[in-house]
């Protein structure tokens, strides 16, 4: 039997999900994440899950795997020490950087600006010069670089980026450099501008390549070692890792292109849910990703994520294809506090983590923190992970009244208020990618997941309008079963400033067609051909100094040629803005994305029943709920069926998370086993 193996290293745990291609039937599987070495997770993992699946390691055919590596090396500034090549004159393009400071008014006295991935001291200026059109105006000054070169061989770097002014339009003198630095540095790996973003504007283009390089080693080493360790384990399955984009990539394209995985872990739980949306007939829907230290959430419109141009890890913003997530501090680690000056309850960013975690685990936590408030209110029951850890309740009452003491509330006021709080932040961040976009949050269903998505989602729906809320099976390890379903996606992008005008459909199409054979070479390399290939085209108004990103059929392009893309972009821009301008149309960038073919996993269906959930059914407890107490039916949720309606106050259990149905609300079970939450009077 052929078997798929979706693997998701998240802060706290790492989640494994186990599919049977033919049947459909999963297993699903927990361990603690491991920060100082992830893959050790990741192998004790493999290992867990393979004996609770009754199979040895070495019948697995396809191991996929989304990691935060390149995340985190960014966010803890653990990446490598980088030397930068650039034209003559532009020593301190990433000093200079553009002028956007964040923050209100004045921002910029407070604003502490981040440091350049690549120093000053270790940046080279190399005489050489092409212009826009891409003719050689200054030839390579070869001596130049090579004395250059061994200025930064004393200085203990560790990899190099090349980015010369305009190599986008003709890259001879980045690849000729790339040949030197092999000469001079062959150790040190090198990345050039012109292949890991060949776009206009050099800023964006040396950072986005400088960050690269910066994550470069890490990631080399991880996706190295956890290969040869598969391989030491006769595990001889196809190894991929999940791009920002929701795509897959080979484990050299990894090695290479390390930027396009900064966003590997959230892209997961996007394709996830909208695996699971599809499969019961949603198309429009809003995922909320709730894990122990943070919340990412994202928009999904007929059938695809919105994916952006920019990926965004703390301070740093590179041009890369990312699913647009946006990301909170809001977990169930999140922790609560009362600062002095306000007197005003607030809830994270800060996190308990994994060690020491919220203080119901019972590790040493004292922190009040969002698990705990969610222990007080009888929401979570005594144990978790199928009785692996026990819930420690009254250290979860110890930590919840500090809070309590610290406003003068009584303990479930205080328990609430944490819950609330925690619930508006993730409402935010929500709106975010709904109504700030342009979108009715009420024409899309909300898919919850995470450990602690399934608890506070219901609350979300009823906060956003949006119906049903979809709680899937295993919701904990939901970005596994992303990694696990995804297909191998690659892109190819040229720069091509052209007016409408200067152009035209003939010279378009051209290019299109080949930028669609270059991006299908790294499927080849992987032993698989395009089965979908999507176009886009970045355009924008003349004179103006910013651009949309448009998609293009093809055979509409064919049909309608420039007139199609005219009339999509200004729907875009008359969606975004408001208005459509009567000006000249540009374009600015061409892109093709390809993808291999369709998994062949089939959707698990669970046993048909009655709308009595009784069979489930497995006692009350108490909750606290919209101001007093309550008693809500405890479920099993093992033993639910298709068709069965359980009305709310609820509390449905499993392995991996727990899901809470509010009062006037109903959850209903359709045959893959997802429980659609809607208002009862709906």
């Amino acid at each position: 039997m052929p078997y798929r193996l979706g693997v998701d290293v998240g802060g706290t745990f790492t989640d494994l999900l186990l599919i049977d291609e033919d049947s459909g039937a999963t297993h699903r599987a927990k361990t603690p994440s491991t920060p100082d070495d992830p893959s050790r997770g990741v192998l004790s993992g493999i290992q867990k899950i393979c004996e609770a699946a009754r199979i040895e390691p070495s019948e697995l055919a396809h191991v996929l795997h989304g990691t935060t590596v390149a995340t985190n090396a960014v966010l803890e500034g653990k990446g490598a020490r980088v030397g930068l090549l650039v034209t003559e004159g532009y020593g301190q393009v990433l000093q200079v950087a553009r002028s956007f400071v964040p923050g209100g008014l004045a921002g910029w006295i407070i604003w502490p600006k981040p440091e350049p991935l690549a120093a000053l001291e270790h940046t080279i200026e190399v005489p050489e010069r092409v212009d826009a059109r891409g003719d050689v105006l200054r030839a390579l000054d070869e001596d130049a670089l090579r004395e250059g070169l061994r200025e930064l061989k004393g200085r203990g770097v560790e990899a190099l980026t090349v980015s010369f002014v305009n190599s986008f339009a003709n890259a001879a003198h980045e690849r000729r450099a790339a040949e030197i630095c092999a000469e001079e540095l062959p150790d040190l790996p090198v990345s050039l501008s012109s292949r890991v973003l060949p776009e206009i504007r050099e800023y964006e283009r040396t950072l986005t390549t400088v960050a690269n390089s910066y994550v470069r080693p890490t990631v080399s080493r991880y996706v190295t070692n956890l290969e040869g360790e598969l391989r030491a384990r006769s595990i001889d399955a196809r190894f991929n890792i999940l791009r920002s984009d929701g795509g897959l990539m080979g484990t050299e394209v990894a090695r290479d292109h390390p930027v396009t995985m900064l966003m590997s872990g959230p892209a997961g739980g996007v394709s996830g849910a909208l695996w699971i949306a599809q499969q019961a007939g949603y198309d429009n829907l809003l995922t909320l990703d709730m894990g122990g230290t943070s919340t990412d959430v994202a928009l999904v419109e007929r059938g695809q994520p919105k994916v952006g141009r920019e990926t965004t890890v703390g301070d740093l913003t590179v041009r890369a294809s990312s699913v647009d997530v946006r990301t909170v501090g809001a977990g169930g680690g999140s922790i609560a506090h009362v600062p002095e000056l306000t007197q005003a309850l607030r809830v994270g960013p800060q996190s308990a983590g994994a060690e020491p975690g919220p203080a119901a685990y019972g590790q040493g936590g004292e922190a009040p923190t969002v698990t705990d408030a969610n222990v007080v209110l009888g929401y979570l029951p005594p144990s978790l992970l199928g009785g692996e850890m026990t819930l420690d309740t009254e250290a979860a009452k110890a930590a919840v009244s500090q809070i309590a003491d610290a406003m003068g509330l009584d303990l479930m006021h205080a328990a609430a208020g944490i819950t609330d709080i925690v619930n508006e932040n993730m409402f935010g961040a929500l709106r975010l990618v709904s109504v700030q976009q342009g979108h009715d949050p009420r024409e899309f269903a909300l898919v919850a997941f995470g450990g602690a998505g399934p608890l506070h989602a219901n609350a979300l729906g009823q906060l956003m309008g949006s119906w049903p809320v979809i709680i899937p099976p295993s919701p904990g390890v939901l970005s596994a079963y992303g990694d696990a379903t995804t297909v191998l996606r690659n892109e190819a992008a040229r720069t091509f400033i052209r007016r409408f005008g200067e152009t035209s459909d003939e010279v378009v199409h051209a290019a299109l067609v080949e930028l669609a054979d270059e991006a299908s070479q790294a499927l080849a390399a992987e032993r698989e051909q395009p089965e979908h290939i999507r176009y886009q085209v970045d355009v924008r108004y003349h004179g103006q100094g910013f651009e949309l990103p448009v998609d293009v059929a093809l055979a509409q392009f064919e049909d309608h040629g420039l007139d199609a893309i005219r009339q999509t972009f200004d729907d875009e821009h008359t969606r975004l803005f408001t208005f459509a301008l009567d000006a000249e149309h540009e374009l600015v960038n061409l892109r093709a994305i390809v993808e291999g073919r369709q998994t062949s996993v089939h959707p698990e269906h669970i046993p048909q029943g009655r709308e009595d959930p009784s069979g489930a059914r497995i006692g009350t407890t108490p909750i606290w709920v919209e101001g007093g107490e309550r008693e809500a039916a405890l479920y099993d949720r093992a033993g639910l069926q298709a068709r069965n309606r359980i009305a709310g106050p609820a509390i449905v259990t499993e392995m991996d998370s727990t899901t809470l149905i509010l009062p006037d609300c109903v959850g209903e079970i359709d045959i893959h086993g997802n429980i659609l939450i809607r208002p009862a009077q709906a």
